[in-house]
């Protein structure tokens, strides 16, 4: 849930800005550096996203870490390419707001429509990055830009715990490079417009953006009188108005193409000359058309359109849209210097869908909610800012909403995102009440855990599996302790947790383990696997699912600090199985199939589900699917 959705009455709200809804914030000695801030919840129930890979459709997660993964980005004026073409600065963006970003298709990324799904600010040290055609971006070290050879952050450096791919002077981003200043609203920008509307070439189309904006100018404070001369010296903001009140009447932009079309002499003469005047290349394309009109064509590339759309400010939006657009880098979008400013500012950052943004004509990537906190399970202590929004009503609320008559008891699964029962819970105890609650209302679900706290709630689910089905899953990735220390500090050892899979199995429960995640190069030797597997199956799981490394944005960051700092004679190894992608390449995944198979049939595991049929189908892979989705799941 979105913390804009949290409401309650009795607290202070300003206690943490941007988290309505807290009850209060708490530090206990038994959680050393951790901030537990609880919240009273308006929903726990989460649908998944339909996009999402994952297999199952709702989730519960009682427990959210810190609610955004890396520092803050971008200054505050920063110009945001919206999704009609218009900017606007980055902190006047609002959840909801469309903007574009990016998607890959074969060799290019091209431009998407995408919608703002956060949007925060927080004051950190500040940079300055420097483009060869003069753009300036302010932004945070941790903040990163599309070059040619992938995403860098601002800063970093080329050996020992910050190493990191970073901007260096040379290094060319992608995009079209500065945007151009809006026009002003002012009585030379509405005269100009007015006279490019009814200019005496031709009447303007039933286009409702174009009557809304001449409506506004006739009123109000600037209001305009009709008829509306043509000025003797005419100024740079009449020019703009002129040129989007053209445009709005006769421009198109098909084909990735701009022209004036249908003008007479005195609108091609006023049209060119303000094109020239401006520094527009352009072109007169004589056309046989009634009266001796002609079409003036604007040149250039996209940079160049988008440089007199921002320019001049037209009213119809979708006559400067570049849905699909290939990107590429621009001649001019070469670093010159990136430069600490010595001073912490306000920044600002957004999360879209496409996972990124277009600011001030380079792409940039967003932040995502903490993925280091979430995917691998890290103590909070060993975080970025060791934040825990804790749900305290998660019970009561999850209760309410399985009433409502619109449930149809669907499977639930808990774990996906953050793990119900890690050291909070322990605290907190919230768990028993959402067990509860689902098996109350008839509704399904499973488990995914590395938290040993499950143990107690273990003959509660032995209970309520005798009414609706329960499925439960431990995560073990490894044997060695001193490994999993460096790893997953926080944790349960992995002793502890092959016990928690005997306890289930003792409870008479369906336990499915995921070898997950396995690291190359670490722990996915033929030894260390049927080691591992063979004290899977003294446990009596019921299943075994095997997954390789999956590094989403944010888990990658911090896993290839951990990696460089800890094993550097690896990290080679990793960049050519990664590369900049999240999911291991394909070589390597057949490889550990290969690897994998024969071990599996070797300790009894060969044919089976992950789970018993108690755990409903379709909510987590077969073992013959396994292969198959790994690069998919994203449970750890």
């Amino acid at each position: 849930m979105r913390w804009d959705g949290q409401r309650v009455g009795s607290a202070d709200e300003q206690a943490l800005p941007g988290l309505p809804g807290l009850v209060r914030s708490v530090r206990t000695p038994e959680f050393a550096g951790m901030v537990f801030h609880e919240v009273l919840a308006k929903s726990v129930l989460n649908r998944v996203p339909g996009d999402s890979p994952m297999p199952f459709q709702w989730t519960v997660n009682p427990y959210r870490g810190c609610s955004h993964a890396c520092s803050y980005c971008l200054h505050g004026d920063t110009p945001i390419l919206m999704a009609d073409g218009s900017t606007k600065p980055i902190s006047a963006l609002r959840v909801g707001d469309r903007v574009y970003g990016t998607q890959r298709r074969g060799s290019y990324r091209h431009y998407v429509p995408t919608e703002v799904r956060d949007h925060w600010s927080t004051v950190k040290p500040a940079y300055r990055v420097t483009l060869e055609d003069g753009t300036t971006l302010i932004a945070g070290g941790d903040h990163r830009f599309l070059t040619e050879r992938g995403w860098k952050h601002v800063t970093g450096t080329v050996a020992g715990p910050g190493r990191r791919p970073h901007l260096t002077a040379g290094n060319k981003l992608m995009g079209t490079g500065r945007f151009a200043a809006p026009p002003k609203d002012t009585a030379d920008y509405r005269r100009g417009y007015l006279c490019g509307i009814a200019r005496g070439d031709g009447g303007p189309p039933p286009a409702a953006e174009i009557h809304a904006r001449v409506a506004e100018y006739l009123t109000g404070d600037l209001a305009q009188s009709l008829p509306v001369p043509w000025p003797h010296a005419p100024t740079d903001e009449w020019r703009k108005g002129l040129l989007a009140g053209v445009f709005d009447t006769d421009g198109t932009f098909a084909n990735r193409i701009v022209r004036f079309r249908n003008l007479g002499a005195k609108a091609a003469a006023a049209v060119v000359e303000t094109l020239a005047h401006f520094g527009f290349q352009h072109a007169v394309e004589e056309r046989r058309v009634p009266e001796g009109r002609c079409c003036v064509r604007v040149d250039g590339g996209l940079a160049e359109h988008l440089r007199l759309f921002h320019t001049i400010g037209p009213a119809v939006s979708a006559k400067r849209t570049i849905d699909d657009a290939a990107i590429k880098s621009a001649a001019r979008l070469g670093v010159v210097e990136i430069q600490a400013l010595g001073i912490d500012l306000p920044l600002f950052d957004i999360t879209t869908g496409t996972g990124d943004f277009i600011a001030d004509g380079v792409v940039s990537h967003n932040c995502f909610a903490r993925k280091t906190h979430t995917y691998l399970d890290l103590d909070a202590g060993h975080d970025f800012d060791s934040q825990i929004v804790v749900k305290v009503n998660a019970a009561e609320v999850l209760a309410k909403q399985l009433r409502a008559p619109r449930w149809t008891c669907e499977h639930v699964a808990m774990g996906t995102n953050t793990d119900p029962y890690q050291r909070a819970e322990g605290r907190y105890a919230l768990m028993p009440g959402i067990i509860r609650a689902l098996a109350d209302s008839g509704t399904p679900f499973s488990i995914l855990t590395k938290g040993t706290v499950l143990s107690r709630d273990l003959p509660l689910l032995a209970a309520v599996s005798s009414d609706i089905p329960v499925g439960v899953g431990v995560s073990i990735a490894l044997l060695d302790r001193e490994l999993q220390r460096g790893l997953e500090p926080g944790t349960a050892s992995p002793q502890a947790r092959l016990e928690l899979v005997r306890r289930i199995i003792d409870a008479g429960l369906p336990c499915a383990v995921f070898v997950a995640p396995v690291l190359p190069g670490l722990t996915d030797t033929r030894e260390q696997l049927d080691a591992l597997l063979a004290e899977i199956a003294a446990t009596g799981a019921t299943g075994v699912t095997v997954l390789p490394l999956h590094l989403r944005p944010g888990a990658k960051e911090w896993f290839a600090k951990w990696l460089t700092r800890d094993h550097p004679a690896l990290v080679p190894l990793y960049r050519r199985i990664y590369g900049t992608r999240s999911t291991a390449d394909i070589a390597y995944r057949r490889a550990l199939g290969a690897r994998v198979g024969p071990l599996l049939r070797a300790h009894g595991f060969a044919g089976r589900d992950p789970v018993e049929p108690s755990w409903p189908r379709g909510s987590l892979p077969t073992q013959a699917e396994t292969p198959l989705v790994q690069e998919q799941l994203t449970l750890l």
